[in-house]
């Protein structure tokens, strides 16, 4: 009678080849946790690093999906020291996904009420667009990023009666910014940068409030280090004074992720968009957004202000949403 035998042979080569898939299945998971962790080690030691760990920074959310593949690939190769390290990446990213600085109600009566739009045109090209967004959401001061000279003139001839008041860095480009108001102005000296960052204190019904465009550069490879110290001069700007009520507002290239603008919210400044519960709504890139981006448009307001709602709106012939916030103002 025959009896069917196992072939050694067989068996070793298969035994072969699911060691190669599981050590496949280990190493496709040490890289990804390794990448993972070197933005995460950033974000724990509280700095944002060199090129890539910045512009990776700005997406932070979005490391979740690497993480949990490799997750996948741990369970494939029956890695558990890699599993463990998988759990403890997704919790320290789902506890820096939180948001980030103050929150709270003041506590003083409510004085006055401000709606303010912040919008990067991208060159100018949206600047059409823009006009009849204002014209629509009615905002009583309008910062606008990337307003170069034909961007600035149009806004003068559509916009002058409804917004007497102004203040402007005229440029090229990406280099030029203008603040408008319905409220009276006294111009500041702004904050030095790349591109333009006009200032302003405004009368807002009888209540002094500083305004001031937020525009520093972006975190261009090779450029980290003007990136860290244009929004430094936020930062010192915010802190210079803390009396009287602050709006600073625009395009910021920095999301709550990075350390340089977490710094600016240590001022004591709080992010509207926050306050009234949109802290992760995208804004950039808007080509591609609400299913991929990140915030990095935002309105920063001090303590006096409470922020009652925030829109998006999505603009054609530009990469940047703009953000419309209502705020009140109460009394110190």
């Amino acid at each position: 009678m025959d009896t069917a035998t196992a072939d050694p042979t067989v068996t070793g080569d298969g035994a072969g080849r699911t060691g190669g898939r599981r050590r496949f299945g280990a190493w496709c998971a040490g890289l990804l946790f390794a990448g993972v962790s070197v933005v995460v080690g950033c974000r724990t030691a509280d700095t944002d690093g060199v090129t890539p760990v910045p512009q990776l920074l700005a997406f932070l959310p979005w490391l979740l999906v690497p993480t949990a593949a490799g997750l996948l690939f741990t369970l494939f190769a029956r890695w558990w020291t890699g599993a463990v390290w998988g759990v403890a990446l997704l919790g320290l990213l789902a506890w820096f996904i939180e948001p980030y600085g103050k929150t709270g109600d003041p506590a003083g009566p409510s004085v006055a009420e401000l709606r303010v739009l912040t919008s990067n045109v991208e060159f100018g090209r949206a600047t059409g667009a823009l006009i009849d967004a204002v014209r629509r959401a009615e905002p009583d001061v309008v910062f606008v990023q990337e307003c170069e000279y034909t961007c600035d003139a149009a806004l003068k001839r559509e916009l002058t009666d409804a917004y007497p008041h102004r203040r402007a860095v005229e440029g090229g480009g990406s280099e030029g910014s203008v603040v408008l108001s319905r409220f009276p102005l006294r111009a500041t000296d702004g904050v030095p940068g790349t591109m333009g960052m006009p200032g302003a204190v405004a009368d807002v019904d009888g209540h002094t409030v500083r305004l001031q465009l937020a525009h520093p550069m972006p975190p261009l490879p090779g450029q980290v280090g003007l990136w860290q110290r244009e929004l430094g001069r936020l930062r010192d700007a915010a802190a210079a004074d803390r009396e009287t009520p602050t709006v600073l507002a625009g395009d910021f290239n920095a999301s709550q992720d990075h350390a340089a603008f977490r710094r600016i919210l240590d001022t004591g400044l709080r992010d509207a968009a926050r306050l009234a519960g949109s802290d992760r709504t995208p804004t950039w890139p808007s080509r591609t957004t609400p299913a991929f981006g990140t915030q990095i448009d935002h309105v920063l307001v001090s303590e006096e202000f409470a922020a009652r709602k925030a829109r998006f709106l999505t603009l054609p012939d530009t990469d940047h949403r703009a953000l419309v916030v209502d705020l009140t103002l109460h009394a110190g």
